[in-house]
């Protein structure tokens, strides 16, 4: 089984980068499943339920979200209809939407689990003890579980990684847009890396124009960040699982770039 993991898709050269490249991508890697963080599609700002679909159309599976899936108000529904959609799990009751998600890859389940981190970011629900009650039902239909830890804070999403470590096939971080160079194998078979990088801009501040937010530094006001327009890349990682231990067997970084 191989599963090829997304990092956050920034605004519309995000999504051009998934067009211009995810289907030769997919056929390279001989992808059995695809899995994106939207969260920043819509102009750095959530997502829009065109770009949803659109994202659907292109072949991602699931697609998985973090603090920004709010602000985009008619996305909200779908968050209830649309099971393929994600937020994270450890929101508290009664927000719209679902957590996890077991998708039917060919012969294969395959369980989708999005969480969100407590530290520098707001203090919802505890991830750890969430994704306890998450994994002890997910891991009763499949043993292929797939982790976004959207979260700030290399610390946590490390001791996250490892107290999942054995129970899960991989744990992957997003939110901050920088691809890290530790990915690894975890002692008991769990894949791992603190994050998986962005799909958006490359000459930009993690996906914003450099020129705004050297502004923001400067004066400290709070200036609307806009998403470069700059060629894109595409970053993330490519798993391979043991469809039959759900243990990864290999973890690989990648990044694509593009001229337009």
């Amino acid at each position: 089984m191989t599963a090829l993991l997304l990092g956050d898709v920034s605004g519309q050269p995000g999504s051009r980068a998934l067009f211009l490249g995810l289907n030769t991508l997919v056929k390279e890697t001989r992808a059995d499943v695809v899995i994106a963080n939207g969260e920043n599609a819509a102009n750095g700002f959530g997502l829009s339920v065109s770009l949803m679909n659109q994202f659907f159309n292109l072949g991602i599976h699931a697609i998985t979200s973090g603090n920004h899936i709010w602000q985009q108000e008619e996305l909200r529904p779908f968050l209830d209809s649309e099971k393929r959609l994600l937020r994270p799990a450890n929101y508290p009751p009664p927000v719209p939407g679902h957590g996890s998600v077991v998708l039917q890859i060919r012969e294969h389940k395959v369980a989708v689990l999005n969480l969100q981190g407590r530290q520098s970011m707001s203090p919802i629900d505890c991830p750890f003890r969430v994704g306890d009650e998450h994994i002890d039902r997910l891991s009763k239909q499949t043993k292929i579980i797939i982790v976004d830890f959207h979260a700030e804070n290399t610390t946590e999403k490390e001791a996250l990684g490892f107290y999942f470590d054995g129970r899960v096939s991989c744990v992957i971080g997003t939110h901050t847009h920088v691809q890290t160079a530790d990915e690894k194998i975890l002692p008991k078979g769990a894949a791992y890396i603190t994050d998986v990088g962005m799909c958006g801009p490359v000459k930009s501040v993690i996906g914003s124009d450099p020129a705004i937010s050297i502004a923001r530094s400067i004066s400290q006001m709070p200036l609307k960040s806009e998403i470069a327009d700059t060629p894109p890349m595409l970053q993330g990682v490519i798993v391979q699982i043991d469809p039959s231990s759900g243990k990864a067997l290999s973890i690989e970084r990648f990044t694509r770039y593009f001229s337009v």
